[in-house]
């Protein structure tokens, strides 16, 4: 089945341009004219990425993102800002708001094409590690429970010592991280160099005994490291 990317844009022909050359892709494409529509189409569609413009009648790009990552289910779905704005606070501000990239107006459709390739990519291997297992857990719950119990009631006293022993600067990190962001998005918000958000990153998994990133975000997650 192929990957459905929600664009939205209230420019008509900004929309099919992007539409019709991400379909030629081989993506199967919504589109939305405004935030509003889009934060609906989200929740029906469930898309696996999302194209949009900031400046935007009853909701803005900026707000779009800020709500769609506010629900638990799409903290890690890519969304990439599409604007003509490009003065460092107002990319800052987007970054913010947990946008994945963002890539200022005009731009080449090739070069916005390459950025959903990696950026879905990259989600599929954190979903595969995180989302489906996940999935899989909540269905199988109820036998769960009794049989891990025990261990469950440990992970509730672990849980409270882990958090307390992260620094401010890696709970912070770990935070940006469940956004899927990479070293660089992250130190462009928290003003790191991507060296020293790796060691950042390095810390973490020592901490928490996992061995990659999405290892990482799926135990911060499930035991109530991040909000």
């Amino acid at each position: 089945m192929a990957l459905k990317i929600l664009v939205v844009d209230d420019d008509l022909g900004t929309r099919l341009s992007i539409s019709d050359y991400l379909e030629l892709s081989g993506y199967s494409v919504i589109m939305a004219d405004d935030g509003q529509e889009a934060l609906a189409i989200v929740e029906e569609n469930n898309p696996d990425l999302i194209v949009t413009d900031i400046v935007m009648p009853r909701l803005n790009g900026y707000e779009l993102v800020r709500r769609v990552r506010q629900k638990v289910e799409f903290r890690l779905l890519p969304v990439i800002l599409l604007t003509a704005r490009t003065k460092t606070q107002e990319r800052i501000l987007g970054y913010q708001s947990g946008c994945d990239l963002y890539l200022p107006k005009p731009f080449e459709l090739e070069e916005l094409a390459a950025a959903i390739r990696n950026l879905l990519e990259r989600s599929q291997i954190i979903q595969s590690e995180y989302r489906f297992p996940h999935q899989e857990n909540l269905e199988t719950s109820i036998t769960g429970k009794l049989r891990d119990s025990n261990h469950a009631l440990s992970t509730q006293i672990h849980a409270p010592k882990l958090l307390s022993s992260l620094t401010t600067r890696e709970q912070e990190v770990l935070e940006l991280l469940t956004h899927g962001l990479s070293n660089a998005d992250i130190g462009n918000q928290l003003h790191l160099s991507p060296r020293t958000v790796e060691k950042y990153v390095s810390s973490l998994l020592r901490k928490t005994l996992t061995s990659n990133r999405a290892e990482l975000v799926r135990f911060a997650m499930k035991h109530g490291l991040v909000e």
